[in-house]
This record gives structure tokens, sequence and C-alpha cells, in this order.
């Protein structure tokens, strides 16, 4: 019996060795709400990871990455992520944040504790599981992506 797996495709934007975060709306009806995340969303049917992602960037910050590389596709808990990643040459402060609650730079050292302070909530709000998973996975397999590489 087959079963349904949502699928979408998220982005690991980083600058100068640290990675810009989505702050995710406290909506209760939502999955991870008021919890850090990635940016990007579900792949619309007939559209490839590729274009899923790129799409995603460009609604919810109103960015367009000079690239994005594939790092992995990951199955877990009846959701497919097609993860990628590129750098972020603006500032965060020049990004339009057109969905979410907050936005921010995420250091290895922020990433370890799974937890960040957000000026918008004026708390320290969590880092949801399998983004911190994948991030992890992240830092052990691409260093030098950290560096600019």
């Amino acid at each position: 019996m087959a079963t349904d797996k949502t699928e979408v495709a998220i982005a690991l934007l980083i600058r100068e060795g640290q990675f810009l975060l989505q702050l995710r709306d406290n909506i209760p009806t939502i999955v991870y709400p008021g919890h850090w995340a990635f940016f990007g969303g579900h792949i619309e049917p007939g559209e490839t990871p590729e274009a899923g992602v790129w799409r995603e960037i460009k609604e919810e910050i109103d960015y367009v990455p000079p690239y994005l590389n594939r790092f992995t596709r990951w199955e877990h808990q009846n959701i497919v992520r097609h993860v990628f990643y590129g750098p972020l040459v603006v500032p965060p402060e020049q990004l339009q944040l057109n969905e979410g609650w907050d936005l921010g730079l995420w250091t290895e050292a922020d990433i370890q504790r799974g937890k960040k302070f957000s000026l918008v909530a004026n708390q320290v709000r969590p880092l949801g599981q399998p983004h911190r998973m994948l991030l992890l996975r992240f830092l052990a397999t691409h260093p030098q992506a950290l560096r600019g590489e």
C-alpha cells in the first residue's frame, strides 16, 4: 500500500559562515509553529524541486541567489525534503520578509544549542528538530561551503 508523502523544496542560504533561517509564524495549525526553520515550501503539482526552491525563496524573502547547489533528498516522517544550498549575498536587513514571523543568521554554536533569541518575538525560540538534524549533517559534510568555497 503506497503512502502519500509531502514533498518540499528548501534552501540553506549562507552568509559569512552563518545560515539564514526563518522564524515560522506562531499559528498552532501549521507545522512547527513558532520554530526556526528553512525558507522553502511545498512543491506544486508538475513543478520540479529546483523550480520550487527558486519560487519559494523569491516569494518568501524576495531574493534570487546567484546559484543553488543540491545538498540532499531526505525522507523523514512522511516528508520528502529536497535540500539546496547557496549564498546570501545581501545583508538580511535588505530582505523583504513576506512569510514568517522573523528571520536571522545562525552560527554553528546556535545550531548546536538548538535555539535562538528573536527580536521580533522578544523571546528565545527553538529550532525545529528535523531542521537541526539537516544543518548538523550539512556542517559535517560541507565545511567548505561555510568558507564560501
